[in-house]
């Protein structure tokens, strides 16, 4: 049962990672990136506890969708702390001392 889970958090990540390369591409902004990531990670966390509910049968089970929520907003604060990289390098990565 814990490999079940383990998979699923897994796609949960990568599918997050693909929406928000998808919408990269039609946004061009790196900040909207985080902030679809950061939205997915409530909603997936919220399908990921659901379904630990339903297969476990257990009122502690909602926890495993808080963990799959943590995983996904460790990802959003990093894809966030890249678009301000990006957007530091943009800016002052032309100038010369």
């Amino acid at each position: 049962m814990s490999n079940f889970f383990l998979i699923l958090m897994g796609f949960f990540i990568v599918f997050a990672n693909i929406i928000g390369f998808i919408s990269y591409k039609k946004k061009k902004n790196l900040y909207f990136v985080a902030f679809t990531i950061l939205l997915l990670s409530v909603l997936f966390g919220a399908i990921g506890g659901i379904l630990a509910l339903i297969l476990i049968r257990d009122a502690f089970a909602i926890f495993y969708g808080m963990q799959v929520g943590y995983y996904l907003l460790i990802n959003s604060v990093i894809v966030f702390i890249i678009a301000i990289l990006v957007t530091v390098f943009k800016k002052y990565g032309s100038r010369k001392i």
